[in-house]
């Protein structure tokens, strides 16, 4: 039943409407929770409850967690699942590292207003790069940060505002190389309703700031070779780190203190730069 509604779902947005159509992108590349599950305060850490407009006017919510006064900020673009709620444990480890931490959420998401497209999710980090450069933040101290969709997102943004670096974790070629591997005959049928992209290996060559990414090597969402293809593509410095036993979403559990050093020699070399 479970591989019949797609097919149902995905027929009648065929024959039906273009909102229609808009409404399966979104069931299908969006998972947003409204419901915060808790906050930074879970982990006893200092934040900022924020509200700031997206590029294009719309009302999103974040969490600001200020770092020392000249350490790295790191801009978290999370994945297409849950809200900000759902990465505190990754907040507190970067606070640990003594990196102040921006994370928001794309609309539709927690308490952020709209529905979430591609174009949204890119006007919607452009906003919260806007309020922490409103906050007197360089981006010659800032780190975009992408898991993900958001390693879409992230990468989006760092074309256009280049920040000290860029870390992509678990990222993707392109939501239609996504969809041909996991849904081919899905995906030949009706991609073509879909209005996401996030063609990141078209996009990738645009970057000239040094690169930190991060891979499973048992990824069951994106293959490791998706995202060499991304590395061997991307301009140097760059550097790619294999977390082997490490799926799609427990990449930093299965890492452990390895993964988190190499963040911490990455924001080393971010903070020396700056």
């Amino acid at each position: 039943m479970l591989r019949v509604v797609p097919y149902l779902f995905l027929i009648a947005a065929s024959l039906a409407p273009l909102p229609a159509e808009a409404v399966m992108e979104h069931r299908y590349v969006y998972f947003p929770d409204r419901n915060l599950v808790a906050t930074p305060a879970l982990f006893d850490l200092p934040y900022e409850e924020v509200v700031f407009a997206a590029a294009d006017g719309v009302r999103l919510h974040g969490w600001y967690l200020p770092g020392a006064t000249a350490a790295p900020l790191i801009l978290f673009c999370q994945g297409n699942a849950g809200n900000v709620s759902y990465n505190l444990e990754n907040l507190a480890h970067f606070r640990r590292l003594g990196a102040g931490v921006f994370i928001f959420d794309y609309r539709g998401y927690g308490r952020s207003e709209g529905r979430a497209s591609e174009a949204g999710t890119y006007a919607d980090a452009r906003g919260a790069l806007a309020w922490l450069e409103g906050r007197g933040l360089p981006r010659s101290r800032m780190l975009y940060f992408g898991r993900s969709l958001g390693a879409a997102v992230a990468l989006q943004l760092a074309i256009e505002a280049p920040p000290a670096g860029l870390v992509l974790e678990t990222p993707f070629t392109s939501l239609a190389a996504l969809g041909r591997r996991h849904y081919p005959l899905l995906h030949f049928l009706f991609g073509w309703l879909l209005d996401a992209r996030y063609d990141n290996l078209a996009k990738i060559g645009e970057v000239h700031v040094p690169l930190l990414l991060f891979q499973g090597d048992r990824d069951t969402i994106v293959p490791e070779a998706m995202a060499r293809q991304l590395f061997d593509r991307a301009n140097p410095p760059k550097r790619f780190y294999l977390i082997r036993g490490a799926d799609h979403n427990d990449t930093y559990d299965v890492g452990g203190a390895p993964y988190w050093e190499a963040w911490r020699r990455f924001l080393r070399e971010v903070e020396d730069r700056s």
